[in-house]
C-alpha cells in the first residue's frame, strides 16, 4: 500500500472517529435537549405548518447562503471584521431589589430587559420571564461560543422571587438556555413553549404536566392572562440534525388592560399586519433588532424593518431587543440601537431604550437614555 493511500485511510478514520465522537458527545449531552416523541411527535405531526418531517415558515424563505455567501462570511470573519463588535467599557447594569419583587406587582405593568431578548414581565400580579437566556456564553459549552457584554445580571436566577410562566420563542442557545432553566425549573409555576419544545425541557427534568405547547394563532390562560403563539420567519435546531424540528414562534401577551407583543426571532413578513389585524394595537411591542446580515435577511429583521414590524403591529410604543449582549453577527455592537432608532425618529415612533436592568412601567416611566453613547 501505498504511503498517499495509507495517509488517505489515515485522514478518513480520523475524520469518522471525530464524526462518531462527536454524535456520542451530543447524544450523551443533556444541553443539546431531547428528541420529541409519543403524543409530543403526533401532536406535531398535526400542525399545518409541519410537513416532511419538519417545520416551515408562514411564508417562502431561502435560507441557504450558497457557496458565494458562506465565502463572503468566511471573509468578514476573518480578514473584514468590523470595528467595535463588543462594547470596551463595562456596560451599566442596574440591579433589581429582590425585597421590591418578592411582592407581586398588580398596579401597574413593569418589564425589565436582561440584554439581548431577555424580560422579566410583572402583568397582572403575575411574573412571566420570557426567553429567560440568563447564562454567560450562547453556546452548549461553558467555556466556548459568544460571551455575554456585561459580568452581571440585574438579578440573579437564585435571588428571583417565584415565576408564574416562562414563555420561550425558539430552542436556539440564546434563547433557550440549559443552565438557566435547570435552575428555573424549581420556582417556575408553568412553561409556555412552541411544538416541540416540551422534549428539551422534559430531558430537562422538567414534568410534562408544567409545559404547554402552542402552535401558531394557539392561546392558553394563565388567572386571566391570554398567551398566544403568533407566526414567525425563523427557523430551530440545538444540533447538526435537528434543524427545523421544532417550532419558533412569537407571543402575544394580553392582560386584562394591556397588551405586549414579543417577537422571538424573525425576519420580516407581511405576518406583522395579521397579528396586528387579529389582536393589536399593542401597548408595546418587543421587536428583534440586532444579529442581522444581509446574506440572512430573510430570518432576521434589518433595523428599518424593525420599526415597520412595530406599525404593521398597530404598536404604541416600541423596544429594541436581541442585541446589547452578545455579538452574533458581523456588525458593531451599537449599529442597531442606532438604525432602530434613527428610523423611529423619521416615523415618528414612540421608543424607549432603557438600561440593562432598569424598568419600563408602561404609562408611568418610559427610559429613554441614549446610555450606550
Amino acid at each position: 500500500m501505498t504511503l498517499k493511500k495509507i495517509t488517505s485511510y489515515a485522514l478518513l478514520s480520523l475524520l469518522l472517529i471525530s464524526g462518531a465522537a462527536g454524535c456520542s458527545f451530543m447524544h450523551l449531552s443533556p444541553q443539546f435537549g431531547g428528541e420529541a416523541k409519543g403524543e409530543r411527535l403526533k401532536l406535531m405531526q398535526a400542525s399545518p405548518n409541519y410537513e416532511d418531517g419538519i417545520f416551515h415558515n408562514p411564508v417562502p424563505t431561502n435560507m441557504d447562503m450558497g457557496f458565494g455567501g458562506i465565502v463572503k462570511m468566511i471573509n468578514s470573519r476573518l480578514f473584514d471584521k468590523t470595528e467595535n463588535q463588543a462594547p470596551d467599557w463595562q456596560l451599566p447594569v442596574e440591579k433589581l431589589d429582590p425585597g421590591r419583587l418578592a411582592s407581586a406587582q398588580d398596579t401597574a405593568t413593569v418589564l425589565t430587559w436582561f440584554g439581548h431578548s431577555t424580560f422579566l414581565i410583572e402583568l397582572d400580579g403575575k411574573r412571566l420571564l420570557v426567553d429567560p437566556m440568563l447564562g454567560e456564553r450562547a453556546s452548549p459549552l461553558s467555556f466556548l461560543g459568544p460571551k455575554r457584554f456585561t459580568d452581571e445580571l440585574p438579578i440573579t436566577i437564585e435571588d428571583l422571587p417565584f415565576i408564574d410562566a416562562v414563555l420561550i420563542s425558539h430552542d436556539h442557545y440564546d434563547h433557550l438556555d440549559y443552565g438557566s432553566i435547570k435552575k428555573l425549573a424549581e420556582k417556575t409555576g408553568h412553561f409556555y413553549v412552541a411544538l416541540g419544545v416540551g422534549a428539551h425541557l422534559e430531558r430537562w427534568d422538567i414534568p410534562a404536566e408544567k409545559i404547554t405547547e402552542l402552535d401558531w394563532w394557539d392561546e392558553a390562560e394563565l388567572a386571566g392572562i391570554t398567551f398566544v403563539a403568533t407566526p414567525a420567519r425563523h427557523f430551530s435546531g440545538r444540533g447538526i440534525s435537528d434543524r427545523m424540528k421544532t417550532l419558533w414562534t412569537s407571543w402575544v401577551i394580553q392582560g386584562k388592560n394591556e397588551k405586549i407583543f414579543f417577537s422571538g426571532d424573525t425576519g420580516y413578513f407581511d405576518g406583522f399586519k395579521e397579528i396586528g389585524e387579529r389582536y393589536g394595537p399593542f401597548d408595546i411591542t418587543l421587536l428583534e433588532c440586532g444579529q442581522y446580515n444581509e446574506l440572512w435577511q430573510s430570518i432576521h429583521m434589518m433595523p428599518e424593518e424593525t420599526v415597520q414590524a412595530h406599525l404593521d403591529l398597530k404598536g404604541k410604543l416600541m423596544m429594541p431587543i436581541h442585541w446589547g449582549a452578545f455579538t452574533l453577527a458581523m456588525h458593531s455592537w451599537t449599529d442597531p440601537i442606532e438604525r432602530v432608532t434613527k428610523k423611529a425618529r423619521e416615523l415618528n415612533v414612540p421608543t424607549t431604550t432603557p438600561r440593562i436592568g432598569e424598568p419600563i412601567i408602561l404609562n408611568r416611566s418610559i427610559p429613554k437614555s441614549q446610555w450606550w453613547e
